[in-house]
């Protein structure tokens, strides 16, 4: 089992999450920074790997509309058979 821990007070603005998100999560070199190539990078997690994104609320008053897409796009690819399993702390 690996646990990675997402901090949503270090996204404060769409570059730096994505940043943060690419450092995290171990994301490839090639990875474009943008919600359709986090989930698609998000879907080649296997199974065995655990997401827990704390502080919600922090990222989503820092990013607005984005924060809460960037969520959906975590809710829509965890928990799929044979994928990761997302978690969220609620604040």
């Amino acid at each position: 089992m690996e646990l990675i821990l997402l901090d949503g007070r270090k996204m404060t603005d769409r570059d730096s999450a994505h940043r943060y998100l690419k450092s995290t999560l171990r994301l490839p070199s090639y990875y474009g920074s943008n919600l359709d190539a986090l989930a698609d990078s998000l879907s080649e997690l296997s199974n065995g790997v655990y997401v827990i994104l704390f502080n919600i609320g922090d990222m989503t008053a820092s990013l607005g509309e984005y924060g809460d897409a960037l969520l959906t796009v975590f809710e829509q690819t965890g928990n799929q058979p044979h994928g990761y399993r997302f978690l969220k702390q609620e604040d």
